[in-house]
């Protein structure tokens, strides 16, 4: 089964990179996903006091409407993050806003937040049964907002009871305006907006709540951020989003416009994570994202202080069974370096 799935992703690759994608939602819908074996015992961890069989997670995008979370978990990912979802329905920006730069092993998409909104993001999760697994929810504002902190209290209030945790994206470069809320006094306001809107909402619906930064920050800034989310009470943050630098890339399309993800992001995002995790302190719980694609880049961004990872644009280019791979890389490592526990292993660098 695991020779065909690599056939199909290679018969995805030879396509238009979003047709691609919603083709690959579809065969998941009808079934044709990958199947993850058992978890080997080492991997199982605890991320901001939930459970996971292994720190190895989807990183949203790939599930921007609630579609397939189910079929993901069966894949072998430790939990799944779906989003982004804004309260209304939205297009996004014109095609073709993905690029799949295969030289450089990376993706650049300015999607701009499409997806079908909050009601048909909700009825989905409504449906999720218990114990399936971790399933988070990545909430944004639409590009036409008014209010954005109020789009976000929106989305927490809708989907309250709904996922397994929430995660914050303020940092996507495909929504104009959408990184300024970043800034010290932004962030103040949103969160405590959010903050104030948890404490008013049944507590049995309490559930970690994580901030998303972009890794094109500055020291200062690593350093402000840090001390907001840990004064308005959320559990974390996730280091990183895709970012609008541009290293040298190889591919045709390295100059089109928008976030820039996969093996070329390695680097600054785990820079960025390495000092979150000392701005942090063991205050706040790191998740670490951004061009990771190996169990050798899962253990690195974990010795540093992450207590879980994400990966997203590695699927395009290894295929479905990449988590596979990653968790049996990861446990090797653990035992080889007289790890018995991930736990263990969480900022032992």
């Amino acid at each position: 089964m695991s020779a065909l799935h690599g056939l199909a992703t290679r018969a995805l690759r030879g396509l238009d990179p979003e047709d691609a994608h919603t083709l690959a939602i579809r065969a998941l819908q009808a079934g044709l996903g990958p199947v993850g074996g058992a978890d080997d015992p080492i991997l199982a961890t605890t991320l901001a006091g939930m459970a996971l069989p292994n720190p190895v997670g989807l990183a949203p995008g790939f599930d921007k409407n609630a579609q397939v979370f189910g079929p993901m978990l069966r894949a072998g990912f430790g939990f799944v993050e779906c989003g982004t979802v804004t309260p209304k329905p939205q297009a996004g920006n014109p095609r073709p806003r993905l690029f799949r730069l295969s030289e450089d092993r990376a993706v650049i998409n300015r999607m701009g937040f499409n997806n079908e909104g909050l009601e048909a993001f909700a009825a989905r999760l409504a449906r999720r049964g218990a114990g399936q697994g971790v399933v988070g929810a990545n909430i944004g504002a639409n590009k036409d907002s008014e209010d954005r902190a109020a789009d976000y209290v929106a989305c927490l209030k809708r989907l309250w009871g709904l996922a397994s945790y929430f995660t914050v994206n303020i940092s996507s470069p495909n929504t104009p305006g959408l990184r300024a809320l970043q800034t010290k006094a932004a962030l103040e306001d949103l969160l405590g907006r959010l903050a104030e809107a948890r404490d008013s909402l049944p507590p049995a619906g309490r559930v970690p709540m994580f901030l998303k930064v972009a890794p094109d920050l500055e020291d200062a800034e690593v350093e402000a951020i840090t001390e907001v989310v840990a004064a308005h009470g959320l559990s974390g943050i996730i280091v990183s989003n895709t970012t609008i630098g541009r290293p040298a890339l190889r591919s045709r399309f390295r100059d089109e416009a928008g976030g820039l993800s996969g093996a070329p992001l390695k680097g600054l995002a785990a820079e960025r994570l390495e000092r979150f995790a000392e701005a942090a302190q063991g205050r706040l719980t790191l998740i670490g994202a951004g061009g990771i694609a190996s169990g050798a880049d899962a253990y690195a961004r974990i010795r540093a202080g992450a207590s879980a990872v994400q990966l997203y644009s590695a699927l395009v280019f290894e295929g479905p069974g990449l988590a596979t791979r990653i968790k049996r890389e990861l446990a090797q490592r653990l035992r080889a370096d007289g790890f018995a526990s991930l736990g263990d292993a969480v900022g032992a660098k």
